[in-house]
């Protein structure tokens, strides 16, 4: 049965983790959904993960839409986040306008938006207008380059007490739910015992409600780099390659397609086809 948002504030306040999980597809989302996860991310990482971006920052609104609508197709019965990607609510009206689509036409249970403070007025209007929100602090990939790189965030006193701030905001603005990135351990401590609603962390220490990752780095299908925090559950890239290789070679030496593989017309066919000789 698909989780509410009910259902999360409980889990925190019964002390039971939260699994999240991003999804892009329909196969992926019928896997992560099979597997019993608590809610389905489709992140903006699908600019790096799938299309080969180099960032998320060139990831449009329809690209978002194309990608929910397939996972939602695929895990009927999950609580679905999507991402609002790079400039898609640098206004007030450009957020009620795609956070609406996502929900509407994609078929999302909430939308995720990064900042903090900064964001908290648009949380806010999002949250009176229905749509459900999660909000996401600490390292901001669609920021990334304004706090320096992917970098650790809250590392000294200042930025450390600006985090706890940015996280009261979006829990007073209306957000259900907050993702904590790349950020010290007791400083995620420390927001998540100060809120009421649930934090989800990425690098961000066991202390936080729940966990998230990207599918393709725990099954180890994403390469170009590979987060301290991200544990690999399996290898099936080297694992896909080397059945690609595998068939690539049978088709070279004949060996495949085999008898097995193969459709034939029966004897009293192949007679009248080719006349009898």
């Amino acid at each position: 049965m698909k989780k509410t948002i009910p259902d999360f504030i409980r889990m925190k306040q019964d002390g039971e983790k939260i699994s999240m999980l991003t999804a892009y597809d329909y196969p992926s989302a019928q896997w992560v959904e099979e597997a019993g996860v608590d809610t389905i991310l489709v992140g903006d990482s699908v600019g790096m993960v799938v299309l080969g971006y180099d960032s998320t920052v060139p990831v449009t609104m329809e690209e978002m839409l194309h990608h929910t609508k397939a996972v939602r197709r695929g895990a009927a019965e999950t609580f679905v986040v999507v991402d609002m990607p790079f400039m898609s609510y640098a206004t007030l009206e450009l957020a009620i306008m795609n956070a609406g689509r996502l929900i509407k036409e994609g078929g999302a249970d909430a939308v995720k938006l990064e900042g903090g403070i900064n964001v908290a007025s648009i949380v806010q209007d999002l949250t009176r207008a229905g749509i459900p929100v999660v909000g996401h602090i600490g390292l901001t990939p669609q920021t990334a380059n304004q706090l320096g790189g992917f970098k650790v965030q809250g590392r000294d006193l200042n930025s450390a007490k600006q985090l706890v701030k940015d996280g009261q905001a979006l829990e007073k603005a209306g957000a259900f739910l907050l993702v904590l990135e790349a950020i010290p351990r007791q400083v995620a401590a420390q927001i998540s015992n100060g809120l009421t609603i649930p934090t989800i962390g990425i690098g961000a220490g066991i202390d936080c409600d729940g966990q998230v990752l990207v599918f393709h780095d725990i099954l180890g299908l994403f390469d170009r780099f590979k987060p301290k925090f991200v544990k690999q559950y399996a290898s099936l890239g080297q694992d896909a390659v080397k059945a690609i290789q595998k068939f690539h070679e049978e088709v070279k030496t004949s060996q495949f397609p085999a008898e097995e593989h193969t459709f034939s017309l029966s004897d009293g066919v192949i007679q009248k086809l080719y006349g009898n000789k």
